[in-house]
């Protein structure tokens, strides 16, 4: 069985790509990666068509992970029944996925990413405080507690990324 995964921010160029290159690189490490279709998406057109911002290519850079080719792309209504799992950096991106979507997170597949990691806040936004690290270990921490919840042994991998 196929997982589909769908990461929203609201430009598409920090967070939720920071999030998708991410968790393809840990479902690589684990040998899941054919288990999962991964993706990113933007609540808003301010950021559509742009590449990755230079702070998260900088962090996965680091990683040996490339984002080439990755332009912003605007969440749609459709991709609500494209996918299992549509998660949002904050809360703002969760209330305009319900919005953009139409209908009030209907199948229940709308979440935060740090729930999956037993917490209830936000991703913050590299875009205003400059701080890509600090989202770099929300994004991980939030990726592995997502794995996790679907069964998927994450141990091995915690120290590698």
């Amino acid at each position: 069985m196929i997982t589909r995964v769908l990461f929203i921010c609201h430009g598409n160029i920090c967070r939720s790509p920071m999030a998708e290159f991410i968790l393809k690189h840990i479902t690589t490490r684990l040998r899941q990666s054919t288990n999962f279709i991964i993706s990113s998406a933007a609540t808003s057109t301010e950021e559509i068509g742009n590449p990755v911002h230079h702070g998260t290519q900088k962090i996965l850079h680091r990683l040996g992970i490339s984002a080439e080719g990755k332009y912003a792309v605007q969440f749609k209504k459709a991709d609500y029944d494209q996918y299992d799992y549509i998660i949002g950096m904050d809360s703002m991106n969760i209330k305009n996925i319900k919005r953009i979507s139409g209908c009030n997170d209907r199948d229940e597949k709308v979440y935060r990413l740090l729930e999956f990691a037993g917490e209830h806040r936000d991703v913050a936004d590299p875009w205003y405080t400059g701080d890509f690290e600090t989202t770099y270990r929300d994004v991980v921490k939030g990726c592995i507690g997502l794995l996790e919840h679907l069964g998927i042994d994450c141990e091995g991998i915690k120290d590698m990324i």
